[in-house]
């Protein structure tokens, strides 16, 4: 891992050494940004069962400014979920309607619409669009 972080740090310095643009460069290099990295580390969190730590990485993810919407809806999905589970269904809601409102193409996987808590509540929220 280090190995690899390094090589990368070293070809991001050079090529902005020889004039080009960072931004650009991590965009072509496809290196997550900090809210991504948030992102990955919420969903990560939550699938061990640590909903706390998962709210706050996920939220960070959004205040830090997530770049694309399916992103957006990713974490308020995740958020959802959360709050779902820990029986605050009218939080659950919102969250899901909020995933809705920046991408309303957000579609659960099987495994995820067939749960029995929040599958009816997004089915509920995706029917009032």
């Amino acid at each position: 891992m280090i190995h690899h972080r390094l090589v990368t740090a070293l070809l991001l310095a050079a090529l902005a050494l020889a004039g080009c643009n960072p931004r650009a460069l991590r965009e072509s290099f496809s290196l997550p940004s900090p809210s991504e990295r948030l992102l990955s580390r919420g969903i990560g969190q939550y699938e061990s069962g640590a909903y706390d730590e998962a709210m706050q990485s996920l939220q960070r993810a959004l205040d830090e400014g997530l770049d694309r919407d399916s992103d957006k809806a990713r974490a308020r999905k995740y958020l959802a979920f959360i709050h779902c589970i820990s029986g605050r269904e009218a939080r659950c809601r919102e969250e899901f309607r909020k995933a809705l409102e920046v991408y309303p193409r957000l579609e659960l996987d099987p495994a995820e619409a067939g749960h029995p808590i929040w599958g009816p509540v997004f089915r509920s929220v995706k029917g009032r669009r």
